[in-house]
């Protein structure tokens, strides 16, 4: 793949697109007390063509069956990603308030802009053991993560990733982008945010090393090689308890992709999230990506390629290899960036210093 990372390495590299947190976390929490939730919002000013793909087998989600291309609406105005299990789906009544508030949605009535109706996905992961099981977030939660997005966010343990948990060790909010360089989809962004909270490993038992580290090398990451000693550690922590998990996320491109086209990139998408954790997609996981497409940059038309298929084919073809590669980059992300949470190790914690600068 010819590219390069995006500006800031992030969702908001496709112009446009806002991310905001808010979470409530107990610097002294435990499992089982103490707030540790939150949750993340991805603001579309305007809308953006919106599709979605759910994998894992315990999926908490709202409004996905809308995003099927066969249906009517075609756009989404925000996407929310949850803590709380299937209580924290209530924080979108909160993005929606707040979208309403500032005329964003579905315009219903043509003499007045007011009255409109915010289309608003979500999907949750399960955070309940970590921290109080009855502190989730609440529409207060969404409205005020909606109101604090921006181009400019935090990673790691905050928002939906305050109580995420990858395997064995903490989990979070990560993000990635490329701009892909010569071809038919030259200058478009993709770009990819996940809250990886998965029942699976995120890192190679043998050698330490993140699993989403091996299309990159680890060196991309500036990671090095752990001794034996940090592996042991690693290797000796008890497997996850829960029984239910969900990794969850968001892939964008500033690509002109149709509903179809936008669900085919949330599809293959879920290849980076199977590079990255093992297993994936398991009956204990609600693995869920949408997809976003602001059509704000058009690609080199009539490319010459030697081949039988159209312009906008290949630029889907470049676009959905790009995706699966910036989810892959944002699970590591999510790991690197992660904060201890309620006792939870982090990679940061287990292989000391893994990063060579």
């Amino acid at each position: 793949m010819n590219a390069q990372a995006g500006k800031r390495n992030s969702l908001t590299d496709v112009t446009g697109l806002l991310v905001g947190h808010h979470h409530a976390l107990d610097p002294h929490a435990t499992l089982g007390a103490g707030a540790a939730t939150g949750c993340t919002v991805v603001r579309v000013p305007g809308g953006a063509i919106a599709a979605v793909d759910v994998r894992g087998g315990g999926p908490g989600t709202r409004e996905t069956d809308l995003l099927d291309p066969r249906n009517t609406v075609r756009q989404a105005h925000a996407i929310l990603l949850s803590g709380g299990s299937a209580y924290g789906l209530a924080a979108a009544d909160g993005v929606m308030r707040w979208l309403e508030e500032y005329g964003e949605g579905i315009p219903m009535d043509p003499t007045d802009a007011s009255r409109v109706v915010p289309i608003v996905p979500g999907a949750v992961i399960f955070d309940l053991p970590v921290g109080e099981w009855g502190i989730r977030p609440t529409a207060e939660f969404g409205y005020l993560a909606a109101e604090s997005a921006g181009a400019d966010f935090e990673r790691g343990s905050v928002g939906a990733g305050v109580g995420a948990r990858a395997g064995s060790i903490k989990g979070g909010v990560g993000t990635a982008s490329v701009v892909l360089g010569a071809g038919p989809a030259a200058g478009v962004t993709v770009a990819a945010l996940v809250v990886a909270n998965p029942v699976g490993s995120v890192f190679d038992p043998r050698t330490g090393l993140p699993w989403g580290a091996g299309t990159d090398g680890p060196e991309f990451f500036g990671l090095r090689q752990p001794t034996p000693e940090q592996i042991e550690r690693a290797n000796a922590l008890p497997v996850k308890s829960t029984v239910l998990n969900t990794t969850i996320g968001v892939v964008a491109t500033d690509a002109p992709l149709d509903p179809a086209g936008c669900q085919r990139m949330a599809t293959t998408a879920h290849d980076g999230l199977a590079r990255a954790t093992r297993p994936a997609h398991s009956p204990l996981d609600g693995d869920t990506l949408f997809a976003l497409a602001t059509g704000a940059v058009r690609p080199v038309s009539g490319f010459p390629l030697p081949s039988a298929f159209p312009t906008d084919l290949l630029v889907l073809d470049a676009v959905c290899t790009a995706a699966a590669v910036c989810v892959e980059r944002a699970i590591v992300d999510a790991i690197l960036s992660a904060r201890p949470v309620a006792g939870i190790p982090t990679y940061t914690e287990l292989f000391t210093l893994p990063r060579t600068s």
